[in-house]
């Protein structure tokens, strides 16, 4: 028999069925039923966690909820974050305006110093335009594209904010920061939070926006050509504009320590540092193709219903992991519900990532598919591209010849892994036509080395050629993959089906490069001054890790200074 209650506010771990989560009425119905609360006396429910449990043919919604009864909810939904004004004080320079180099700007600010941000590319609005550009025109700007702007490359390719790396940092603190810039507060309790494509750009343009009101800058367009040193101590940068790239000499000059959050695929600042003897080393990528099912079957498949998802669940998420010949293969970056991107960096490249709009819903689901490679993997190893050009037209999938043309690469140095990923990115845009057509083939087909003969119908926008990618992938990357797809099959039936479509080239899972950095104090082994952060320091893997790192940065930074 339901009773009144005194006012109290209550935490309970429940388990119910999907249309109870998603229906407050129902959810205070249940409650009230469970606890022996009169319902009337409910006044709100507040999720904590949610997470979905598919693994039985009932699914059910795991949920930790506060209950307030007879009281209204009055606490903050997240926790806020002051930021004092720093005009004045001792600046760090922010190469790079990413997740990592973002949160570290505004923990240095919270911590009273100045944070002096470089980005490459532009902001997240004028970036917005030239990525329409590249279905457009077929071709890549190499300062504004899905990598390099604002935001880093997690800014327009899917805002997921799951991470493992919780014994690095604060993760719920990154998470609070995004709710206060504009995030719903979803991502406080979701199992795998996730802001959406559609949605990010402005959190981001509101955290520079608390960046420059509490006395920072920001500078767009602006690219940093060197490391100004004095001895073994980093005092500065060097920079150069965009609207002066092309005056010899036209430097600009920003003074202070610098905490690098390049992102990983600025290749330019590792050859840099490796022509400036500043210590990196070779590190271990994953390498692959794009895997895109439609979302339909993924959802009949996960939620084991021929009817898919319906009214009350999310679009099905999936994650598969093996071992081929000591290598892991495995999905990564999942996106339900959403679109495969062209995402090279510049000229003669095709790489392919993810996204997903805020609600998931397109009519595809894509996920990297990669096996695991590294450096070792390439010592000594002569890595040959066969230039297969195909008479054929977008999704014709009707090649008339196959000409192979052989150049040889040896790969060497620190910068191995990453003149892999270049050459592997070269071949894949020699086999898309030389444009940013993607090559592709029906899952099945590749598994069982055969050319797709016509191509199903795809998110990626500047259009598919079927290619054999069976073939022309290096071997230790084809066969994995081929072997992966099969245990993935056995393991989720459907799964492996020429209803999926393979698009080649995924080379960008983390940086080739570790910048290599002392464990405590975060600076460079041999440098002063000098701050390596984020994924393209090869600390971090995804936006909420990277974010942690700049925080962690940050802080090192601001000790540094106190010296």
């Amino acid at each position: 028999m339901a009773i009144f209650a005194e006012n109290m506010t209550n935490e309970y771990q429940i388990r119910v069925v999907p249309e109870v989560a998603a229906q407050e009425d129902r959810l205070k119905a249940y409650l009230a039923d469970e606890q022996g609360i009169d319902v009337r006396t409910i006044y709100g429910v507040r999720v904590l966690k949610r997470s979905i449990d598919a693994r039985q043919r009932q699914i059910y919604v795991n949920l930790k909820v506060r209950v307030y009864v007879n009281e209204q909810p009055t606490d903050d939904e997240f926790v806020r974050t002051e930021y004092p004004n720093v005009e004045g004080r001792p600046q760090v320079i922010v190469v790079g305006a990413g997740p990592g180099g973002l949160f570290a700007a505004l923990r240095l600010i919270e911590l009273g110093f100045r944070p002096i941000v470089l980005e490459r590319g532009k902001d997240v609005h004028e970036r917005k335009k030239d990525l329409a550009n590249i279905t457009k025109t077929q071709k890549v700007d190499a300062e504004s594209n899905y990598c390099f702007g604002e935001g880093g490359a997690g800014a327009y390719s899917d805002g997921k904010l799951y991470t493992r790396s919780k014994k690095r940092g604060n993760t719920d603190k990154i998470l609070n920061v995004f709710c206060q810039h504009g995030a719903s507060t979803a991502i406080l309790s979701d199992a795998h939070p996730h802001i959406g494509t559609d949605r990010l750009p402005k959190v981001i343009e509101a955290m520079r926006n608390t960046i420059i009101d509490s006395g920072g800058e920001v500078h767009f367009q602006t690219k940093m050509t060197r490391l100004i040193l004095e001895g073994n101590n980093v005092v500065g940068c060097e920079a150069v504009a965009n609207s002066t790239l092309s005056i010899l000499n036209s430097q600009l000059e920003f003074r202070g320590p610098v905490i690098l959050a390049t992102g990983h695929s600025a290749r330019d600042v590792y050859r840099y540092l490796a022509e400036a003897k500043i210590e990196i080393e070779s590190k271990g990528i994953a390498v692959g193709v794009r895997l895109e099912h439609p979302s339909l079957l993924i959802d009949q498949i996960q939620y084991h219903n021929k009817q898919g998802r319906g009214k009350y669940l999310p679009a099905a998420e999936y994650s598969f992991v093996t071992q081929v010949d000591g290598r892991g293969v495995y999905s990564f970056c999942m996106c339900p519900g959403g679109f495969v991107i062209p995402a090279a960096t510049d000229k003669q490249q095709i790489v392919v990532n993810g996204m997903s709009p805020a609600s998931r819903g397109t009519q595809w689901s894509n996920s990297g598919m990669v096996v695991e490679v590294r450096p070792e993997d390439l010592d000594g190893v002569e890595f040959r591209t066969e230039n297969l050009e195909f008479a054929t037209a977008v999704h014709s999938a009707q090649p008339s010849r196959v000409v192979a043309n052989s150049t040889l690469y040896t790969l060497h140095s620190t910068l191995k892994v990453m003149q892999f990923q270049e050459e592997l990115e070269k071949l894949c845009w020699q086999q898309g036509n030389m444009k940013q057509t993607a090559p592709a083939q029906r899952m099945a087909d590749f598994v069982n080395n055969r050319l797709s003969y016509d191509l199903p119908k795809s998110s990626y926008a500047p259009g598919l050629i079927s290619s054999p990618l069976h073939f022309w992938l290096p071997k230790m990357v084809s066969h994995r993959l081929q072997e992966g797809f099969k245990v993935f099959g056995r393991n989720a039936h459907g799964f492996l089906t020429n209803e999926a479509v393979m698009i080649a080239v995924e080379t960008r899972t983390s940086s080739p490069v570790r910048i290599v950095r002392d464990k405590d104090t975060l600076q460079h082994v041999r440098i002063q001054g000098l701050f390596p952060c984020g994924e393209g320091a090869g600390y971090a893997g995804g936006i909420v890790s990277a974010g942690v790192d700049g925080e962690r940065c940050a802080e090192m930074a601001a000790a540094y200074l106190k010296m």
